[in-house]
C-alpha cells in the first residue's frame, strides 16, 4: 500500500485482499457466530493468540476486523476496536484506565452519558472521583491534578459550546505525571482531526455520527496503540460483551469510501449557514469552530484540518412559546437528538440534559432552553438558509 496515496484512495483499498474472496471489489459479509478448526492442534493454537484469530465473532470477525484495520490507518494509530456504541466504546476506554479510588479530570462539556458514567456511576460503583474543568486553559488541568488522577477525559469541540482544548499541551502535562489521556473526536472526525498525534492514549468515535453517516449503524471505535488496544479487546471488550456485528461493521466500510467527501461537503454548508446565523438579529451567539469570530478559531485550525456540520447557537429569547414555534416551524431541518447524517438536524440539548442530569451538573454546562444545536447536513445550503430565516422570523 502507497503511504503516500490520499485518504479517500486508501480507505476505499486498505486492508482487502480481494483476490481472497474471488475479486469481489467489496468484502463479504462473515455473518456467524463461530469458526471451526481441523483439529485439536489447530484450535489450541488459535488460543494462543484469540486476540488475532477468529475463533467466536464475539472477538474476531474477518469482516470487522477489515473495517478495525481502515479505521486505524486513517487515525494514525496501530490498532482499533469496534463496539456496539459510542458508549460501549467509551465506558470501555474509561474502564481501561482507571481503577477503584482513582481520579478523573474532565472538561464539563461532554457527552451527557459520559458525564453519567464518570460523575454518578462509577463515584457510586467504584469510588472514583471527577473534577470537572472548562479545558480552556492547561493550568486548569494543572491545578486539578491529584496523586491518584489516572485519566483526563477530553472532547474537543465539546458538547453544546464547542470549546477547545490544547490538546498537544494536555498530553505533554499528562504523560509528564504517568496520566492516561482519553478523547472523544466524533465531531471533527479522523477526517479532521488527528488526535493520536497530538499524543493522546485513546482516541473514540461515535461511529453513528459522520463515520456512519447515513443514520442508519449504531457503532463506537477506540483507536490507539496496539499494546492498549489488545489489553482492552481480553479485559473491556470480551467481558463487557460490546461487541459490533457483523453487517454494522460491513455498513461503516460503505460509509468510509464517501467520508472524505461528506465531510467536505458538510463543512461547506456549515460555513454558509453558521455566517448566516451570526448576522441576524434573533440570534445572540453562534458556537461554530470555523467561523472567525469563535473565540478559540485560531486553536482550531491549529489543530483541525477542517470543520464539521455541527454546531449550536442562542436565541435572543428566553420565552418558551417562541424557542418553540421556532423550534416547530423548521420544515427541512427535522427534529432528533443524533447527528451526523445526510440529513439535517435541530435539537435543543436543554430537552435530554435537564433529565439526564442533576440541576448541578445541567448548571455547569452553561446552557439555557433557547440554545440550538443544528447538525448541517448534505442538502442544498440555500434552502436550508432560507428553513431557518422563515423560522427565526417568528421570534417577535
Amino acid at each position: 500500500m502507497n503511504k503516500n496515496w490520499k485518504p479517500e484512495t486508501m480507505i476505499s483499498h486498505f486492508a482487502e485482499d480481494r483476490q481472497k474472496y474471488e475479486g469481489a471489489v467489496v468484502p463479504p459479509i462473515f455473518q456467524n457466530t463461530l469458526f471451526t478448526f481441523e483439529n485439536w492442534e489447530a484450535i489450541d493454537a488459535a488460543f494462543d493468540d484469540r486476540i488475532n484469530t477468529a475463533i467466536y465473532s464475539r472477538g474476531k470477525n474477518p469482516g470487522v476486523d477489515i473495517v478495525e484495520k481502515k479505521l486505524a490507518q486513517f487515525a494514525g494509530g496501530e490498532k482499533a476496536r469496534l463496539f456496539a456504541s459510542g458508549m460501549a466504546a467509551i465506558t470501555a476506554a474509561v474502564m481501561h484506565c482507571i481503577s477503584a479510588g482513582d481520579h478523573i479530570i474532565a472538561i464539563k462539556n461532554i457527552y451527557g452519558p459520559a458525564n453519567n458514567l464518570i460523575s454518578v456511576y462509577l463515584k457510586k460503583k467504584m469510588g472514583v472521583e471527577t473534577t470537572f474543568v472548562s479545558g480552556n486553559d492547561v493550568e486548569e488541568f494543572r491545578n486539578a491534578i491529584k496523586p491518584n488522577t489516572k485519566l483526563i477525559y477530553l472532547e474537543s469541540p465539546s458538547s453544546a459550546i464547542f470549546s477547545i482544548q490544547d490538546i498537544k499541551s494536555i498530553c505533554i502535562l499528562a504523560k509528564s505525571r504517568d496520566i492516561k489521556t482519553i478523547i472523544d473526536n466524533t465531531w471533527a472526525s479522523p477526517v479532521f482531526q488527528k488526535p493520536l498525534e497530538m499524543g493522546v492514549d485513546l482516541e473514540i468515535h461515535s461511529c453513528s455520527k459522520y463515520i456512519g453517516g447515513h443514520s442508519d449503524v449504531v457503532a463506537g471505535l477506540i483507536v490507539g496503540s496496539a499494546k492498549e488496544i489488545d489489553s482492552i479487546i481480553v479485559n473491556e471488550f470480551e467481558l463487557l460483551g460490546g461487541k459490533i456485528a457483523p453487517i454494522e461493521a460491513w455498513l461503516l466500510m460503505r460509509s468510509l469510501r464517501t467520508l472524505p467527501l461528506r465531510m467536505k461537503a458538510h463543512q461547506e454548508n456549515a460555513i454558509k449557514v453558521a455566517e448566516f446565523l451570526e448576522t441576524h438579529a434573533k440570534v445572540a451567539v453562534v458556537n461554530y469552530p470555523g467561523l472567525q469570530s469563535f473565540p478559540q478559531h485560531q486553536l482550531a485550525k491549529k489543530q483541525m484540518s477542517g470543520y464539521s456540520g455541527l454546531m449550536s447557537f442562542k436565541l435572543k429569547t428566553s420565552d418558551l412559546l417562541q424557542i418553540k414555534t421556532f423550534f416547530n416551524s423548521l420544515q427541512i431541518f427535522k427534529i432528533g437528538v443524533s447527528w451526523g447524517g445526510h440529513e439535517s438536524l435541530i435539537y435543543a440539548p436543554a430537552i435530554s440534559y435537564l433529565k439526564e442530569l442533576s440541576p448541578e451538573q445541567f448548571d455547569r454546562l452553561g446552557i439555557s432552553l433557547g440554545d440550538m444545536r443544528i447538525s448541517v447536513g448534505l442538502e442544498n445550503a440555500d434552502d436550508l438558509i432560507e428553513d431557518l430565516s422563515l423560522a427565526l422570523n417568528t421570534i417577535k
